[in-house]
């Protein structure tokens, strides 16, 4: 264990993760996140435990070469996951999977079928949303193909799984996840509204000058 134990952290972890299934944005037993506490540790949710009711002191230390720094800890099944987006973007310090409901439905088609150009802020902040095919979840090889693709999104589907969202913060990546889910919803929605339309590729064009691109 490193000479600091990083409590405020691992406090705000383990409240992002309570406010996550308040919110039902997860299940009692699914989804994790983690946060980039110095250059080469991070902290990530546990396996196995409430995630309505985590405290500090079960949220486990890792370092970015995968060495547990609180061994007495049960990493979270998708730790390796977490540790290589981290290690792909290192302008990202927070990692949040979940399976909120409606856009866990549309994780299992596939291309993305999700809408993010329905309104302006569901664009600005998602940007396009990524779908990962296929892996079996907690392995390597689900770990590698989402941080592929995580190199160029900040919100992904993984095909029969759940989501992903990616942040500078642990705000910014619950936003994403947030809001994630409710462009799935509008999307459900919209659908059935004959004269809906999403933005023009005008506009489009105008965000991403908004958001650097």
């Amino acid at each position: 264990m490193e000479e600091r134990d990083y409590i405020e952290e691992r406090k705000l972890v383990a409240a992002y993760m309570r406010r996550l299934y308040e919110r039902n944005l997860t299940t009692i037993s699914g989804g994790n996140i983690s946060l980039r506490i110095a250059e080469d540790m991070f902290c990530i949710t546990p396996s196995g435990l409430d995630k309505g009711n985590l405290t500090a002191d079960v949220i486990a230390i890792v370092h970015l070469d995968g060495t547990n720094l609180t061994p007495h800890l049960k990493l979270s099944i998708e730790t390796e996951m977490h540790r290589l987006i981290l290690l792909t973007r290192p302008d990202i310090h927070a990692v949040i999977h979940a399976h909120p409901v409606y856009a866990s439905s549309f994780a299992t088609a596939m291309p993305c079928k999700i809408d993010t150009t329905l309104n302006a802020e569901l664009y600005y902040v998602l940007g396009e949303v990524a779908n990962v095919p296929y892996r079996l979840m907690g392995t390597a090889d689900l770990a590698q193909i989402v941080a592929d693709h995580i190199k160029n999104h900040n919100a992904l589907l993984m095909e029969n799984h759940g989501a992903v969202a990616v942040g500078t913060e642990l705000l910014t990546a619950f936003d994403r996840i947030e809001l994630l889910e409710r462009a799935a919803l509008m999307t459900v929605i919209t659908q059935g509204i004959k004269e809906s339309h999403g933005l023009t590729p005008e506009q489009i064009a105008e965000i991403k000058e908004m958001r650097g691109y």
